[in-house]
């Protein structure tokens, strides 16, 4: 049976590369509409909200892109929170 630090590892190493992109596009789309928002040019660029809520065009996410935004992101710091306060391996150098 494998060890709770083992499943949290392999869960955070797994998890990690699919929530990369989900993360950056949040950040990326928050952060230039709030700026384009502070220089009053919001109206010109709704459809980086949009993209930020989840509504991809064809494929609209807003109903659940929120949600599984922030239960990827809670879920990596839970399990990369865990892995950090585990004691680490000493190495031995010869």
């Amino acid at each position: 049976m494998k060890s709770r630090q083992v499943r949290f590892r392999q869960l955070h190493r797994t998890l990690a590369p699919v929530m990369i992109g989900p993360l950056l596009i949040s950040l990326i789309t928050g952060t230039i509409y709030q700026l384009l928002d502070i220089a009053g040019k919001d109206s010109e660029f709704r459809w980086l909200l949009d993209i930020h809520k989840g509504d991809f065009g064809i494929l609209n996410l807003e109903a659940i892109y929120p949600l599984l935004n922030g239960l990827g992101l809670l879920t990596l710091l839970i399990t990369g929170f865990s892995m950090w306060l585990q004691p680490r391996k000493k190495k031995v150098e010869y």
